[in-house]
């Protein structure tokens, strides 16, 4: 067999495979933005919230109830029972996948008239684009799920980047031909996908729907891209398990034990899972029904809280400041865009969980207590080392990165709104970041019980906290992101709590947290103070073309905050040699540092 990744090498492979992913989901998202809007944005997102829970169970709940079965069982030396459970899995997946695109496509119409109001077909075009993906996901979540609990990470990664780059080219290429087509459909005659259309109002609410649906058909391919590198990956590599450790294997259960064993870990899990994604769906139908009674009860409120993006886009024909549903729409648009933000770190850091599950688990269950120690401080520590400087960096230069993303595109007019949920999500980014790996931990240990308490309170008070928050006139929109905050704080505050008291795990607070926040308080100032400068400096027009005055000083301003975060960290002993020799040429480089004492 081959060698095992530690947890470092494991996260390192996943973590550089999803900030490819993040990087080509962004060169997806945002000329998506840019070509169908805020408005498009919306139907493009409530397409995503009602696959989100079905997705959450392949993705999440049972490729975590194999990862443990696998590593459990690979460190007991049971190499045919880990087989065996890949074996299971795969049927259990395949029923899965066929049950939860039935209930996909059950729900669609019930789901679209309950979002949609007035334009529910709309609605519903995104969501049957997309159906096809609960099925192929499930599948792929079987392979995944097997080579993380043979700590295999190479497969994983690389099966994530097939899947986020055909998304990107399909996608786009499909949502780009409906615009097109529905361009110069008007354009000779005005009657676009069978409809008359008088108006560049009109034509853009009548292509905005099938552009997102035609985006989601290419979410789709890429997942089935993603399937078939997986497949010829196993049958080509095989799992590394040799005739002899197979032959020395004890005699492994039958798949109906097995089965037990995986639903026994799986379902507390899936209910946590489906409990916080189920939240999402609920905050689809309240937040938007919240702002509608918000702008019914005080519409001049909201007015002077958003007014230069109401302004803006009126100006440009993209809304009317008439139409009360439009502009509930075209706030939850502004919000789902600043959703993409507040994941975009924790998606990297959550990859430390997946790496950690199969070895804390190997390591509880062979009662190993220094890699119960190493795993838990390792993973805690590197979450706030990620995602500290890159939070409240992205607080301080929130508005230039939106920016530059956005300033010249259809969501321009919505930058103002969602620059202050963005410095929000910046610096309650370290609580997010360290939710899930924390939850996975917990599950390695086998107390998947606690994540399914802790999420259900957290759901509860967010929920509340959304209807009461978003139907204030004064705050609207703004509601659903402390409710999102409060959401995470009591997650994290439950599951650490309890995954440091039951492993009699104590990290060094010093280390760990006051070290890099330091350090990231000053990489944020650096940021900041290096952007005002040079923007006061240098022309910041961002009409004119891409590397404008604005995004230069933004590109330096990271670059700034990055060597003082750095520097500022190895001067206080915030980084240690294990953290260096993952990294190319990482002995060399540690040998440097420790002649200088610079390592902790």
């Amino acid at each position: 067999m081959a060698k095992k990744q530690s947890v470092l090498d494991g996260a390192v492979i996943l973590m550089a495979g999803v900030i490819a992913v993040k990087i080509i989901g962004v060169l997806f998202k945002m000329p998506l933005s840019n070509m169908i809007g805020s408005v498009g944005r919306g139907y493009f997102s409530s397409a995503y919230e009602i696959i989100t829970p079905i997705l959450a169970v392949a993705m999440t709940g049972l490729p975590v109830a194999i990862s443990r079965m696998v590593a459990e069982n690979v460190a007991l030396g049971n190499c045919r029972e880990a087989r065996a459970v890949f074996s299971v899995s795969k049927k259990v997946f395949t029923a899965v996948g066929i049950a939860g695109t039935v209930i996909l496509l059950a729900a669609a119409v019930p789901y679209a008239k309950l979002t949609g109001k007035g334009d529910y077909f709309n609605v519903l075009l995104p969501v049957i684009s997309v159906s096809p993906l609960v099925f192929i996901c499930c599948i792929v979540s079987a392979y995944r799920g097997y080579y993380e609990g043979l700590q295999n990470m190479t497969p994983v990664a690389v099966s994530q980047i097939i899947e986020a780059f055909g998304k990107l080219c399909i996608g786009l290429a499909l949502a780009k031909t409906v615009s097109v087509i529905g361009i110069s459909q008007f354009e000779n005659g005005g009657i676009v996908f069978g409809k008359a259309v008088e108006n560049s109002e009109e034509l853009s609410g009548i292509i905005a729907p099938v552009s997102a649906a035609a985006a989601m058909a290419g979410v789709t391919a890429g997942s089935l891209m993603s399937l078939i590198y997986v497949v010829i990956y196993h049958r080509i590599r095989g799992d590394g398990f040799t005739r002899g450790m197979l032959i020395n294997s004890r005699k492994q259960s039958s798949s109906a034990e097995i089965f037990r064993k995986m639903a026994a870990i799986a379902v507390p899990m899936v209910i946590s899972t489906l409990i916080m994604n189920i939240t999402n769906i609920i905050d689809t139908t309240t937040i938007q029904a919240r702002l509608l009674s918000a702008l019914n009860k005080d519409y001049n409120s909201v007015y002077l809280l958003h007014r230069a993006a109401i302004d803006k886009a009126v100006s440009l024909g993209r809304l009317n400041a008439s139409d009360i549903p439009k502009t509930v729409r075209y706030l939850w648009g502004a919000y789902g865009t600043a959703l993409d933000f507040k994941t975009f770190v924790p998606t990297v850091t959550v990859q430390l969980g997946v790496s950690a599950l199969p070895a804390l688990a190997a390591g509880w269950v062979a009662e190993n207590k220094y890699e119960i120690r190493s795993t838990i401080e390792t993973v805690i520590r590197i979450c706030m080392l990620i995602s500290l400087p890159a939070g409240f960096g992205m607080a301080c230069l929130a508005e230039p990165i939106l920016n530059m993303l956005y300033g010249r595109g259809a969501s321009s007019d919505s930058v103002s709104v969602i620059v202050p949920m963005l410095i929000a999500y910046g610096i309650a980014t370290p609580l997010i970041a360290v939710s899930t790996p924390a939850a996975n931990m917990l599950q390695a240990i086998g107390r998947t019980d606690i994540p399914m308490k802790s999420v259900s309170v957290a759901a509860v008070c967010k929920i509340i906290c959304n209807y009461v928050l978003v139907g204030n006139p004064k705050i609207n929109i703004y509601g659903a992101v402390a409710g999102t905050v409060l959401f995470y704080l009591i997650i994290v505050l439950c599951n650490v709590y309890s995954l440091l008291k039951i492993s009699d795990v104590k990290i060094s607070i010093k280390s760990a947290i006051l070290k890099p926040l330091f350090c990231a308080v000053l990489c944020g100032a650096a940021a900041y103070v290096t952007y005002s400068v040079l923007s006061a400096l240098i022309n910041p027009d961002i009409s004119d073309f891409v590397l404008n005055g604005s995004t230069l000083a933004a590109a330096a301003a990271v670059i700034c905050g990055a060597a003082v975060y750095i520097i500022s960290l190895l001067l206080l002993g915030g980084i240690t040699k294990s953290d260096i020799i993952i990294l190319p040429k990482g002995e060399k480089i540690s040998k440097m540092l420790e002649k200088y004492r610079l390592l902790g």
